[in-house]
């Protein structure tokens, strides 16, 4: 790979990469792709009409993972990129992406990543995604997944969504599909602060009998930041959802959670969960008088929190 500092320096942010991984991996840095491997069982293939990759894994395929991080550090570009997972029969792999942008200079940068999951019979996948900013330019940094799940019988996806830190605006769009005895696990983790803004719509159909969604979100809210989250969980047959909505705001930050369960079937069991408030005087006392600081002891509540 032939990245600069900076480059580097996002990939270890959103990937943990400070060299290229071993498996399968696609790393594309300001719009282009800079390093690409398949291997035996995951093959990935450039799409002919748009930017973006098809990954194909093949059935009965264990212990592999497959890395596609974004990174940009040009400030202007904006870019749609189109990746889609074909996850085989009793496959079990990790996915890991992620976008970072530096953007030090007067106009925006964005990226928006459109990924569509097929997970197949009896498959598991374990998916992460983290989004990371910085730079002093005044041009923003913008990030806009599209996440879609369809998820065949007995199959089983775990997606870690988090926002780590510096993006001005995201829209985070979660759909899923979900046959009988599919199994899925979100769990995002978010922090805004200045005037970013952030939004998450999750809309999950349990359309077979015993499928499941477990939706977790735990967000802070800090100076004049705004944060909305939409959580809706389908019941199409006799299934189970739950969904829980946990933030921490702070300053002047602003959070607006939007919670809706549809039951379609007698037997759909579906719950939600809410909670948003500041933090607790007595934690912070607490640890103040272990010594640390007041500011000390707000990051270590907020970092348990979000770990």
């Amino acid at each position: 790979m032939d990245l600069g500092k900076v480059q580097q320096m996002l990939l270890k942010e959103i990937a943990d990469l400070d060299a290229p991984p071993k498996g399968a991996y696609n790393i594309r840095s300001n719009s282009e792709s800079v390093a690409r491997q398949s291997t035996e069982n995951v093959n990935i293939i450039p799409k002919e009409n748009a930017s973006g990759i098809d990954i194909f894994i093949k059935p009965d395929t264990k212990g592999e993972s497959v890395h596609i991080p974004v990174v940009i550090s040009e400030s202007g570009i904006k870019e749609t990129v189109y990746n889609d997972f074909y996850i085989g029969e009793n496959a079990d792999v990790e996915i890991v992406a992620g976008c970072g942008i530096d953007n030090c200079g007067q106009h925006d940068s964005q990226h928006d990543g459109v990924h569509r999951f097929f997970v197949g019979k009896n498959a598991r996948v374990r998916y992460v995604e983290k989004h990371y900013g910085s730079g002093r330019g005044e041009g923003k940094r913008i990030l806009n997944p599209v996440t879609e799940v369809y998820m065949e019988e007995d199959s089983y996806a775990e997606m870690e969504m988090v926002q780590i830190k510096g993006v001005d605006d995201t829209t985070r769009t979660t759909t899923a599909d979900l046959k009988a005895g599919a199994k899925l696990v979100v769990r995002e983790r978010l922090m805004t602060h200045e005037v970013q803004r952030a939004f998450s719509v999750y809309t999950v159909n349990l359309n077979g009998d015993s499928s499941a969604a477990d939706i977790v979100s735990r967000g802070v809210a800090r100076d004049n930041s705004f944060q909305k989250l939409d959580l809706k969980i389908v019941g199409n047959a006799a299934c189970k959802g739950h969904t829980e909505c946990d933030s921490i705001i702070m300053d002047n930050g602003k959070i607006l959670a939007v919670p809706a369960l549809e039951a379609n079937d007698v037997d759909a069991s579906l719950v939600h969960e809410a909670a948003i408030g500041k933090i607790a005087g007595e934690q912070l006392i607490k640890l103040m008088t272990l010594g640390l600081s007041e500011s000390e002891a707000e990051e270590q509540i907020i970092n348990g929190f979000l770990s």
